[in-house]
């Protein structure tokens, strides 16, 4: 209910406020014209560094200096710590990353968010930026119609940068008006009081604009304008740095376990940064006074001050939360529990895992691994064996035992009918996400695989009735030839397995890591392909073993019907699992995807 009426009620005081104060309208233009600038200049670098920013991310090792590093950086090239905050969150809930680098790169974020500070004190309000926003706004628009995608990146970039630069133009102009009728300053309060105030206002201010770095800008323009003053703009900012995990936050109650931990991490820095923020800021701003002076500015350059305040009190944070990075992953991993999952419903398909292209194929071949691992249990005992004679590589199929009845059709309808539908569903969700041909096509190929799997399933299913007819019977030759089919079929499940269980060592490199993943496409690639190859070889009525046993009177007509149907579906089977393999495990991309390089070795040569 508080939902429907929040946008109208808002609305409706907007308009209130432009009626009463007409002057008023120039500096709520300049923020949206702003924010806008926020989200076309975020948009622009997202389809430029989308591959290279997904890939250092999931990169990110777990040095804690080189997530930091990234952190900051990507912050400053993207102008949104909020972005970095809900990608962060969308790789941790797929297992991307781990929650000390996901630490890592948020406190990285909150020092690189600073940028947009210096921005706009140095560039926005000391030059006539109108005059350069225009031009970037012609050239960006002319680019962004362009087909070819970096063009359209780079016109976005520029369109951002000149309708940011506007905004801050038409606020800069508002609040000069403004001044003429109504000055803020008259309002400014001193003391523990005017902190907390003033500080309050930053952070609801953040939580409207969704945007700390936008927050900033509006804060410096009316700093700039004489409308706050120097001592009011410091708790504005102190308050600004709590409001962006606003977005983390709502970002991370779609996620899973691992987000909210990220998202408690990122509010926990925030609040511990701005207490120690208010409560030295007199100290604060004396360092900043003394760092003013050492570098001879100006002292009445409060922009630039409060852009030194900004970077000093997000570097305190930062130093002074180092040292408990572990004991705080320690603590968020007992508080926030992983939830428990029941075996038929999907675990890694969350809202948050939706967000970027590199986070939801993660999401999606893990959830496949998921459904398989389910797969594996009705296989295994559809065909009347368990898991450990499957994975065993002495495996032989004079050792087998007669099968007893196993429902293939409950098992199916409670481990794997929910989630290979919720997979489906996600899939076609994720395939909206982008134009990109090539990611569209691996979606597309993850469906297929999932579809072969429940394939398998659907004709062990079929195979089950003579399985259990025949493995029983008092002919020794029928209960052979069954018995043949029940171990095909169990080497190609273990192939399957081994395909997907690769690891690598923790210390190697892009290029060595590339390397050892097409050694190990290629060994089970060989491996797939002399199982195809046999086939057709193993087929009772290709290679004439159904004739000769029918000659030799050791079968009926009967039995040599059920045989050859039988070995057509013994071959589908083996088929269905192969392709599935081919599709999801001989794919590098995918591969390294779901690669672990965290703790493991390479496992290329098992059979």
């Amino acid at each position: 209910m508080l939902k429907r009426f929040f946008l109208p009620t808002i609305l409706l005081l907007l308009s209130l406020v432009f009626w009463f104060s007409p002057h008023f309208k120039d500096i709520a233009a300049g923020v949206a014209i702003l924010l806008f600038g926020m989200i076309t200049l975020e948009n622009g670098f997202k389809s430029l560094t989308e591959g290279p920013l997904k890939r250092l991310l999931s990169k990110a090792t777990n040095k804690f200096y080189k997530s930091f590093s990234l952190g900051m950086v990507s912050t400053a090239i993207l102008q949104s710590s909020s972005l970095i905050s809900v990608i962060t969150i969308s790789f941790i809930s797929t297992g991307l990353l781990s929650l000390t680098q996901g630490v890592g790169i948020i406190f990285g974020a909150n020092l690189g968010t600073t940028a947009t500070a210096w921005l706009v004190a140095i560039l926005g309000l000391k030059m006539k930026i109108s005059a350069l926003a225009m031009p970037m706004l012609v050239f960006g628009i002319i680019l962004v119609f362009q087909k070819q995608k970096s063009l359209k990146g780079i016109g976005n970039v520029l369109a951002g940068l000149g309708f940011l630069f506007l905004g801050i133009h038409f606020m800069k102009e508002g609040f000069d008006l403004y001044k003429e009728g109504f000055n803020l300053a008259d309002y400014a309060m001193t003391g523990a009081w005017g902190v907390i105030v003033f500080a309050s206002i930053g952070l609801l201010a953040t939580i409207v604009l969704q945007s700390s770095s936008a927050t900033m800008a509006v804060i410096l323009t009316a700093l700039a304008a004489g409308q706050i003053t120097y001592f009011n703009s410091l708790a504005l900012a102190i308050g600004a740095n709590v409001g962006t995990t606003v977005t983390a936050i709502i970002g991370a109650m779609a996620s899973n376990a691992a987000g909210k931990r990220l998202a408690g991490a990122h509010l926990i820095f925030n609040v511990v940064t701005a207490i120690i923020a208010l409560a030295l800021v007199n100290q604060l701003a004396w360092i900043v006074d003394w760092l003013a002076a050492l570098f001879n500015f100006n002292p009445s350059n409060y922009t630039l001050k409060l852009a030194i305040f900004h970077t000093i009190f997000n570097l305190l944070g930062v130093v002074v939360m180092f040292p408990f990075v572990g004991k705080l992953v320690k603590f968020l991993e007992n508080r926030v529990k992983e939830e428990v999952y029941e075996v038929e419903n999907p675990i890694y398909l969350t809202e948050a895992a939706l967000a970027y292209p590199q986070s939801a194929i993660a999401a999606l071949v893990k959830e496949t691994k998921h459904l398989f691992e389910n797969v594996f249990e009705i296989l295994a005992h559809g065909l009347g064996l368990h898991r450990v004679e499957v994975l065993k590589k002495d495996f032989d199929a004079s050792s087998l035992k007669p099968i007893s009845k196993f429902d293939i059709d409950k098992s199916y309808y409670k481990r794997v009918k929910n989630i290979y539908g919720k997979i489906i569903e996600f899939a076609a969700r994720a395939q909206e996400q982008s134009s990109d041909a090539e990611y569209i096509q691996t979606i597309y190929n993850i469906k297929e695989a999932n579809r072969y799997f429940v394939d398998a399933v659907k004709d062990v299913k079929d195979l089950q009735t003579n399985l259990l007819k025949y493995t029983t019977t008092d002919n020794p030759v029928m209960r052979n030839e069954y018995n043949i089919f029940r171990f095909k079929i169990s080497k190609i499940i273990r192939q399957v397995f081994k395909a997907q269980k690769l690891k690598l060592p923790p210390d190697k490199s892009i290029n060595e890591i590339n390397e050892l993943v097409a050694v190990h496409i290629e060994t089970r690639r060989k491996k797939l392909t002399k199982q195809l190859l046999r086939r057709r070889k193993d087929d009772v009525l290709f290679n004439g073993k159904i004739d000769h046993l029918i000659r030799e009177k050791s079968i009926n007509t009967a039995m040599a019907s059920s045989l050859m149907n039988d070995s057509a579906l013994t071959a589908a089977i083996t088929k269905h699992l192969i392709k599935a393999t081919e599709l999801l495990y001989l794919d590098p991309d995918i591969l390294l995807t779901e690669v672990d390089v965290k703790n493991g070795t390479k496992n290329t040569n098992d059979e």
